[in-house]
């Protein structure tokens, strides 16, 4: 049965979403000051992060939707109907200074002004780093008109448009976009991928899922049926657990994968 759609993970699949959150890191830490080691200052924060951000009763929910620590650092969580976006707007604003309170204690510096400042300006920075790989639009330029293309990402509705909204000429090639917050579970659960399919009229068979990750995107993709891309543009290391169907290490290697499918 040839291939009668394409799915597409967001992050680090179509954007450069690494890129972004490391270099509004690089620049938030720089402003500290000079007598604040900014390596260490990243390290800190970064660490403190995770930990305060796994300690609140919302973890579980950004778990299942796929929300990490450092999208938190810049999200408002503005949108989604579930009561735990609520919960994560208002707490929001206090781990955002806190995270970068402790990550500086943590190097022996309290300031809590200092903290407000960086917070702010991590959030302002990566707003102002939508970057798009060079290849992605060249892309999906080729695959339109020839399959069905879906956006399914998982995150908070409102993050994820803000997203998309960074990088208008995305949007157009899309026949549809799924966000788990929107649906109310993520990647890699069955059901996100079967509404997918539901909205595409295919069946697994006729689909591909392409995404850069193996526990999210090639785990629910395998588990739905559909036959399943890793990009792997660093070469990280296979899970020997879960086998995707392909590997590419390069977006245009997609072009005749799908051809010969």
């Amino acid at each position: 049965m040839p291939i009668a759609a394409v799915l597409f993970d967001l992050d680090d699949t179509l954007l450069w979403d690494d890129r972004s959150i490391e270099e509004a890191f690089r620049f938030a830490c720089e402003a500290a000051g000079d007598s604040i080691n900014p390596q260490e200052l990243e390290v800190a924060v970064r660490r403190e992060a995770r930990g305060l951000y796994e300690s609140y009763e919302t973890f579980p929910f950004t778990q299942m939707i796929g929300i990490n620590p450092f999208e938190a650092l810049w999200a408002n969580f503005t949108a989604g109907e579930q009561p735990e976006f609520r919960k994560l707007e208002q707490l929001a604003p206090a781990y955002r200074k806190e995270s970068w309170r402790r990550g500086l204690a943590a190097l022996g510096v309290n300031d809590e002004a200092l903290a407000e400042t960086l917070a702010a300006k991590f959030a302002a920075e990566r707003r102002s780093r939508p970057y798009i790989y060079e290849e992605t639009i060249q892309v999906l330029e080729q695959l339109r008109g020839e399959v069905k293309l879906l956006l399914l990402t998982n995150g908070c509705p409102a993050l994820q448009q803000e997203k998309l909204d960074g990088v208008p000429e995305l949007i157009p090639y899309f026949d549809h976009v799924v966000i788990s917050g929107d649906f109310g579970k993520g990647k890699p659960d069955k059901d996100i991928f079967l509404h997918a399919l539901e909205l595409l009229e295919i069946t697994p068979e006729q689909g591909i899922m392409v995404g850069d990750k193996l526990t999210t995107d090639i785990r629910g993709g395998l588990a739905a049926g559909l036959t399943t891309v890793w990009i792997n543009r660093t070469a990280k290391i296979p899970d020997p657990a879960i086998h995707p169907d392909y590997e590419i290490g390069h977006l245009s290697e997609l072009l005749p994968l799908v051809q010969s499918l």
